[in-house]
């Protein structure tokens, strides 16, 4: 039997299909892929699926997604053992900053090149009624995250946020509010983190999830649970749209300043540029980035795109992210795990020595009063007493006078707090040692009862030692006290004509720090908001 005849029309024409379908297959036309770039991604870019699978028709190139939280997408290129060509994240700035100190014997991914690909702020969306109320006491309506801390600290707002251990957005909240206390403007140093401002905050946070998106889905199951929700503004603005909530949340720009997503594109495997750079230009061509603004609700990167009017507010105050480590290291240790709330104890330790009379009493209701919420600047709103807070007040002469503890749930608490300092019983005598060991007892206890409470010691005098024990057997009794209570510090207050050498003593045995409110430039209102920073 003879063999077909190449030149055949009929044979000929067929193989001329095959070539064809081949070139159009290698050339990224509507065939299927003719490469596939595997993706660590972070969780909240699934809703970019269907214009990926456009991508694919247009472009040859299939991006085959594995999902992370951003934050532990991070720490998963950090090890450097994977093998993923590409990385995409709502924010690299986590990564590459613990990659600057990534660990000896580790590999940490190389990034050959980044590109942004979309933005979204991180803000806040409040429901109707509390963004009414809160905007009815701000001058100008105009709410900051001072406002939403302080909001929080009186527990008038309660927030859900994702974890900022794992996920971006709740990483980035924590920065901008951080970056807000400290009031420089600049990015955080290590000074502005050393003292834990964000107590009260802290304390407002009933609902979080490891990721952005878990959170939205959380949220919207509890209804009630929260009425705040701090995350991307293109996932409040979807959640919005989604008809999952009762009410639409009013989302609020911070006017401190918020942090901003750009969404990079990472090439982690340089013999995957051709691709790469492939994927780069389809997805911020003007026709996609319009595409991927109806779809997600981020921002386009590009000029060229109109806006939706949804995404009409101004970015103007963009925050910076911190360059150095420590200062995540100190955020992420300080606000801790979201889920395990223990609220801290103040034992306030007040003289009540006759020379306290008069207007230095005064003063002491002023600092009290300032801390309770009648100071309204944005330094005292982020320092003041808060809800679930345990305070104690001892007032001491030549011996412990009178002792008042309140836990903080509402206004009430706090008069209640404020008419016992302001009440008399004062002492001829100042038994500076017997009080701060009596105050130690109380802590002693605490710490029995609840191992968990962050218990701190404040102590105010403005006169010398001159009754009950002494330096050295204060001294003997706090050394004989268990580990955990020996940890608690001390946070003396210079005044009036207190010993400054005997309270930088106490400071120095206890681990705390004095504070001086008997210099020009100073007062106990000044003193005590710098305390309620640091202990």
């Amino acid at each position: 039997m003879r063999a077909p005849d190449p030149r055949a029309p009929g044979l000929l024409f067929t193989l001329c299909l095959v070539l064809l379908a081949a070139l159009v297959s290698c050339s990224g036309g509507g065939g299927g892929p003719d490469t596939t770039l595997r993706v660590l991604a972070s969780d909240e870019l699934t809703d970019m699926k269907p214009l990926l699978d456009q991508l694919t028709k247009d472009t040859g190139v299939r991006l085959d997604m594995d999902y992370e939280p951003t934050n532990d997408a991070g720490d998963t290129l950090l090890t450097g053992r994977h093998s993923y060509d590409l990385a995409w994240l709502s924010s690299d700035r986590y990564f590459r900053l613990k990659a600057k100190r990534a660990a000896a014997g580790t590999h940490p991914a190389t990034v050959v090149q980044s590109t942004s690909i979309m933005r979204s702020p991180v803000v806040v969306g409040l429901t109707p009624d509390v963004a009414r109320q809160l905007r009815d006491k701000t001058p100008g309506g105009r709410l900051s995250w001072a406002d939403i801390a302080d909001a929080a600290a009186t527990g008038s707002l309660r927030f859900g946020m994702a974890d900022p251990r794992h996920s971006n957005s709740g990483l980035a909240a924590l920065v901008g509010v951080a970056t807000a206390a400290a009031g420089t403007g600049s990015a955080l140093r290590p000074t502005d983190v050393s003292c834990d401002r964000l107590r009260g905050f802290r304390s407002g946070q009933t609902l979080t999830a490891e990721s952005s998106r878990a959170l939205l889905d959380v949220f919207a199951a509890r209804p009630g649970r929260t009425n705040a929700l701090i995350t991307y503004e293109s996932e409040l603005l979807t959640l919005n749209a989604s008809g999952r909530l009762r009410q639409s949340l009013q989302i609020v720009h911070p006017a401190d300043g918020m942090i901003l997503s750009d969404y990079p594109l990472l090439l982690l495997d340089p013999a995957r540029r051709a691709a790469y750079d492939r994927v780069v230009s389809w997805l911020t061509a003007t026709g996609h980035q319009r595409d991927i603004m109806r779809r997600t609700l981020r921002r386009p990167v590009g000029t060229a795109v109109p806006r939706d009017p949804r995404l009409a507010a101004p970015l103007d105050n963009a925050l910076y992210f911190p360059d150095d480590p420590a200062v995540l290291d100190r955020l992420l240790a300080d606000y801790g795990d979201p889920r395990r709330r223990a609220a801290d104890q103040v034992i306030f330790l007040l003289d009540f020595s006759t020379s306290m009379r008069g207007a230095r009493t005064t003063a002491l209701r002023a600092a009290f009063a300032s801390l309770s919420g009648a100071d309204s600047s944005a330094t005292a709103k982020f320092v003041r007493f808060y809800q679930g807070e345990r305070l104690t007040v001892v007032r001491f002469g030549g011996r412990p006078l009178a002792e008042r503890t309140v836990t903080v749930r509402g206004p009430a608490d706090l008069t209640t707090l404020a008419d016992f300092v302001a009440g008399g019983g004062y002492d001829d005598a100042t038994a500076v040692w017997s009080a701060l060991d009596h105050g130690y007892g109380v802590a002693e206890r605490t710490l029995s009862e609840d191992p968990g409470r962050t218990v701190s010691l404040v102590l105010m005098t403005d006169g010398e030692n001159n009754a009950g024990i002494d330096r050295a057997s204060f001294a003997g009794r706090y050394r004989a006290r268990p580990a955990d209570v020996r940890a608690v510090h001390t946070y003396p207050v210079h005044f009036g004509e207190a010993d400054a050498a005997e309270l930088r003593a106490v400071a120095a045995l206890t681990g705390g720090r004095m504070v001086d409110a008997a210099a020009p430039d100073s007062s106990l209102s000044t003193a005590f908001k710098e305390i309620r920073g640091c202990s």
